[in-house]
């Protein structure tokens, strides 16, 4: 193992690091307020409620993030209405494709935790608030939500580290992310191995990171809900 090279080249694959953090923080915070609604449509007991969020995460859960990223920043090039349109400049980014791409992949799956966290509510707690005289509104906000977000929330953190692993495929796009940074430095040294190994520090670093602040958050979140009965 070469560890000059992988110091002298540690700088670099930080400022991927960097990237790779902006990207994930983006698409999980984003893709977290689009599920939202998206959750709440699919626990509905109307089926032409949920139609439009269940074929919309049926097509996200089912086709690969590589080919739905291909699609965004290959596809829609291809069609003259959207290079002539204001969003063109952001579509033709490669980082823009990948924080849109991401955050629509993710969004998908947190509805589905979601939906799942919702559903797993015991009905006498939404039965009791309606039974105070909270409107359903007002028991989605007070009940209904921050109960599904501590049943959610290890599922969240789950999908989290997961996103952080597939930020990767963004290198695919010549985004130069931790992975990207990565095969860029390989290309100039030719040492695949201490330059992959040195990212695969990195990522486990920031999984281990991110594992203890969710860890912290759900005991905060369990003191909390004592504290309330």
């Amino acid at each position: 193992m070469n560890w000059d090279v992988i110091i002298k080249w540690l700088p670099r694959l930080a400022d991927g690091a960097i990237l790779t953090l902006e990207l994930v923080a983006i698409a999980v915070v984003a893709g977290l307020i689009l599920a939202i609604p998206l959750g709440i449509a699919r626990s509905s007991r109307h089926w032409y409620v949920r139609a439009l969020p269940y074929t919309y995460i049926f097509f996200l859960r089912g086709t690969p993030l590589l080919v739905q990223l291909f699609l965004v920043y290959y596809g829609l090039a291809q069609f003259d209405a959207v290079r002539h349109s204001v969003l063109w400049p952001y579509l033709r980014s490669p980082y823009w494709c990948a924080v849109i791409t991401m955050t629509l992949h993710t969004a998908a799956y947190i509805a589905e935790i979601l939906r799942g966290a919702i559903q797993a509510i015991p009905p006498g707690e939404i039965e009791a608030a309606r039974a105070l005289g909270m409107s359903r509104n007002q028991a989605l906000v007070y009940i209904i939500l921050p109960r599904a977000a501590r049943i959610g929330l290890p599922a969240y953190s789950n999908e989290v580290i997961l996103m952080l692993k597939a930020s990767a495929l963004a290198s695919t796009i010549t985004l130069l992310e931790l992975t990207g940074m990565a095969r860029t430095i390989i290309a100039r040294t030719y040492l695949p191995v201490e330059i992959f190994f040195a990212a695969g520090l990195f990522y486990l670093v920031i999984a281990y990171v991110l594992v203890r602040c969710f860890k912290a958050l759900e005991r905060w979140l369990r003191v909390d809900a004592c504290q309330g009965r």
